[in-house]
């Protein structure tokens, strides 16, 4: 076995490790934040890992291309979406206030209502 062999299997054995955890979390974790964690922090890097190893177990730079668009479109669109299902989750009042450290959340929302109303 070569270097790059060797590289390319632990890269996908490790990425594919980190999407099971990932996939557990989002089963096991009980409230929505955790199960929003556990569905971007880890499957993104377990995707990176896994599409890394595959670059270097193929080899055609035609393919690493295509792979590394695939990175980076989970790289901008996580963080996007795992931000809005938390918002819809507050608002639809999914996120127990009491978990939470801090709420930015809340008074911005009382500053929105305040203003709308004098407004009206």
């Amino acid at each position: 076995m070569t270097v790059a062999e060797i590289l390319s299997a632990v890269l996908l054995i490790s990425g594919s490790a980190l999407t099971f955890v990932a996939a557990v979390g989002v089963a096991r974790f009980p409230d929505l934040l955790s199960r929003m964690h556990a569905a971007t922090k880890p499957q993104v890097l377990g995707l990176l890992l896994m599409m890394g190893g595959l670059a270097i177990s193929l080899g055609s730079s035609q393919i690493t291309w295509k792979l590394t668009l695939v990175v980076m479109f989970q790289l901008i669109t996580a963080p996007v979406s795992a931000h809005m299902v938390g918002r819809a989750g507050y608002r639809t009042r999914k996120v127990d206030p009491e978990h939470l450290v801090t709420d930015e959340l809340t008074e911005d929302l009382q500053r929105a209502r305040e203003e709308a109303e004098q407004e009206s």
